[in-house]
């Protein structure tokens, strides 16, 4: 998937459908959307990486289906296949299994319903194929769970009027509350962005992060400027009265604290992404574990975007520079980006996240995760760059 369909869809409700190969997961998806979303074939593996599908969908609104490799590949190339499949699971807000009606056994559907239930994400099983073979109710003793089961036909169409709803009442509730900016502004409050356009601002577009948050203070109705950071101090000087609330890059965040108006509270793009889509209370915990960090540490730095790294870069550049400059040149950071995330975190003393505006909260919280269950500490770009430049009490979140 293209990364400017990554960023389109990282707040949609993502829905991945999983299953043994020939399943029927393609023929589902293609009957349940209508569209020929994806390869239909006898030929066990037809699917190979995810294919993902951004669509609106009655009553859910926008959402990305994620078609997957069966995770039960046992051809050549089948543990890459299945590894794809995995880190799809880590992104899907809802999982729905498809059974095929003449299975003789679901260990293996059980084994992922079980991964599943320990992130918390609710499953739907779709027995398909069910106009074929009768042994529809000897399925359903061995799912176990006779409320969230649908029998269907793909192929015929019959039962699909059955998914949305199914759907919508298994979608978590908090998934669409809270905003980017919280309570921390409001209609007629006036909000003042810094956004500097240097090598790293994209030619003529803005980065998402800023994209999101200007729409969504405008939604608000607040009163917002927007600056760059060579005249923010002439530009704050115009208004008659200091900002409720300033958001700046977090490369910029020991220049704007030291020149911003008292008044004003102070965060970053970062810092409220780490909010909305991660865990800001584990990242700020983190970014105070920098301190203990001696020249033999690793450290982490996990970037969401794969663009092409540029001069002053802030995860490859920047924070590196920082860190050594704290806690000596000898320090060891290793960095990643996209999708590569390390198995095995127990070698590293602290991760990085940046804000993550390319994936949705549900992969980022799963990163999380990982760092939680191997005890390493981990923080976020905004929240690291204030606390090593001396200003994270400053720093407000929502």
């Amino acid at each position: 998937m293209s990364t400017l369909n990554d960023a389109a869809s990282a707040n949609r409700i993502h829905i991945g459908v999983f299953g043994k190969t020939n399943s029927g997961k393609s023929a589902f998806i293609n009957a349940w959307t209508s569209q020929q979303v994806s390869i239909v074939s006898d030929v066990p593996g037809t699917t190979t990486d995810p294919v993902n599908k951004p669509i609106e969908i009655h009553p859910l609104g926008p959402c990305v289906i994620m078609d997957t490799a069966g995770f039960d590949d046992e051809t050549k190339l089948g543990r890459q296949r299945v590894e794809k499949t995995r880190l799809a699971a880590d992104k899907a807000d809802i999982a729905i299994m498809v059974v095929t009606a003449d299975a003789s056994e679901i260990e293996c559907e059980k084994e992922w319903e079980h991964y599943f239930k320990e992130k918390k994400t609710p499953v739907l099983y779709i027995i398909n194929k069910s106009d074929m073979v009768s042994d529809v109710d000897m399925i359903k003793e061995l799912i176990g769970e006779d409320e969230n089961i649908i029998t269907l036909s793909a192929l015929k169409k019959e039962g699909m009027g059955q998914v949305n709803p199914m759907i919508a009442r298994l979608l978590p509730e908090d998934f669409s509350s809270g905003t980017i900016t919280g309570e921390l502004a409001g209609a007629k409050d006036t909000v003042v962005l810094v956004m500097p356009q240097d090598i790293q601002a994209p030619k003529g577009r803005l980065i998402l992060p800023q994209v999101q948050v200007l729409r969504e203070l405008l939604d608000k109705k607040c009163h917002v400027m927007c600056l760059t950071t060579d005249e923010f101090v002439e530009g704050i000087a115009r208004l008659k009265e200091p900002p409720k609330l300033i958001i700046t890059d977090s490369q910029v965040f020991g220049y704007v604290s030291e020149n911003k108006p008292r008044e004003s509270m102070l965060t970053s793009f970062s810092v409220l992404l780490a909010a909305y889509k991660g865990d800001i209370a584990y990242f700020s915990q983190g970014a105070k574990t920098i301190e203990a960090l001696r020249e033999d540490s690793k450290v982490l730095i996990a970037e969401c975007c794969t663009h092409a790294p540029l001069t002053e870069d802030i995860g490859r550049e920047k924070i590196p520079n920082l860190l050594r400059k704290r806690i000596g040149k000898g320090l060891t950071i290793d960095m990643v980006s996209g999708t590569d995330f390390p198995e095995d975190l127990s070698g590293y003393d602290l991760i990085i996240q940046c804000g993550a505006c390319m994936f949705n909260r549900k992969y980022v919280l799963s990163r999380v995760d990982k760092a939680k269950q191997s005890k390493v500490a981990m923080t976020n770009y905004g929240i690291c760059i204030a606390y090593l430049t001396g200003i994270l009490d400053q720093v407000v979140t929502p």
